[in-house]
């Protein structure tokens, strides 16, 4: 058996890690300096008022991000030169490096991007209705049905086109199951919680018995599944994280407003016009939909959505529109930056990215745990 060799990383990574690491820290300390500000902005048939420094911070975020693609095109087991990396992944296609910058780092990025997204807006969904946040989906057990899905379809050697949408059901069923059975005259969130947990640990068993029972060579693959990777990210899966991207948004900024007035209690909604459980469910339905659609890709990556809707509550507030979006693209550059931490730490050993994100999650779990407990 041959076992994976470390390379301790170079100077150069760590001056790169440290670099890094100082301008984030940086940015969060600018951003939480902004001033608050609003404007107006009205038409003839419609008015609505913009929150700049929503719009700063998102913008901000946004040139960060592309600055993390560009890094991305460059560096690399085989480093290519910024300018001619650019130019073949935007519009010099059939060059030199046609194959290994669109084939294998391009889709890569672009797909972290996504799946970051999405899992962090599905985290941002469940801790706003939940009041809780220490939820989020791989606690309460959504991506834990995807991944159940997702891992019987790779056991069983189904046709792999499946399994996109084998994980989707998963996760809304999940979703559905978990609510009926935390349904008792309305839904609390602590005891959907409980539930949640539970339901997490009966899936959980279940992956496991299929581990066991299937040929070995088929269970490898659903193991490395598992980890949470973006190995091997085409455009295919490019397309089905944009598509889950386009649709499920809409309709998460759509319920925002909804959300906001659920979390003033379910009489003080139905006092407002609200439909309490429909809006409720239809919330828990789009949040399962971004967590599934992120684990149909790359697999049940623990702590995005843990982690970066909390961080992003602590600079901007409670959940409105912008900030949902921020959240979303606060959690693909998270997502992005452990992708290229993980294939430069050990270079040119390439780590899973869920190793990364668990490294950096487990820590700061137990920090929001201790801040949570003091404030009951």
């Amino acid at each position: 058996m041959r076992l994976l060799t470390l390379v301790p990383p170079s100077p150069r990574t760590l001056i790169f890690l440290t670099v890094g690491l100082t301008c984030v820290g940086i940015l969060v300390s600018f951003s939480k300096r902004l001033s608050h500000s609003q404007r107006a902005i009205r038409t003839n048939s419609f008015s609505t008022l913009a929150d700049l420094r929503m719009i700063r911070l998102c913008v901000g975020t946004s040139l960060v991000l592309l600055c993390l693609v560009l890094v991305g095109l460059e560096v690399g087991d085989y480093p290519i030169p910024r300018f001619k990396a650019i130019a073949t992944a935007f519009w010099n296609r059939g060059g030199e490096y046609d194959f290994v910058v669109n084939s294998l780092r391009f889709p890569r990025l672009v797909a972290a991007l996504l799946a970051g997204f999405c899992l962090a807006a599905s985290g941002a969904l469940f801790q706003s209705l939940l009041g809780n946040p220490l939820v989020s989906p791989d606690v309460i057990g959504i991506n834990t049905g995807a991944a159940l899905c997702a891992v019987f379809v790779l056991t069983v050697g189904a046709d792999l086109s499946v399994l996109p949408w084998a994980a989707f059901g998963g996760a809304v069923s999940t979703a559905v199951v978990i609510y009926l059975l935390a349904w008792k005259q309305g839904i609390s969130g602590s005891r959907l919680v409980l539930v949640g947990i539970g339901i997490n640990a009966l899936l959980a068993s279940g992956i496991t018995y299929l581990m066991v029972k299937y040929p070995i060579e088929r269970v490898v693959a659903a193991a490395r599944w598992q980890v949470g990777s973006l190995f091997g990210s085409s455009w295919t899966d490019v397309r089905t994280l944009a598509l889950g991207v386009i649709v499920i948004t809409p309709v998460s900024l759509f319920l925002v407003p909804r959300l906001r007035l659920l979390q003033l209690g379910d009489e003080s909604a139905v006092g407002l016009g609200s439909r309490v459980e429909l809006e409720r469910m239809a919330v828990i339905v789009v949040a399962s939909a971004f967590a599934a659609t992120a684990v149909a890709v790359i697999g049940p990556l623990g702590f995005v959505a843990l982690l970066v809707p909390h961080m992003v509550r602590l600079i901007v507030g409670s959940l409105t529109g912008g900030a949902l979006l921020l959240t979303g693209l606060v959690g693909a550059l998270f997502l992005l930056g452990c992708d290229l931490i993980a294939q430069q730490l050990f270079a040119p050993t390439t780590l899973p990215v869920g190793v990364i994100t668990a490294a950096l999650g487990g820590p700061y779990f137990l920090f929001i745990l201790v801040r949570f407990n003091r404030a009951l």
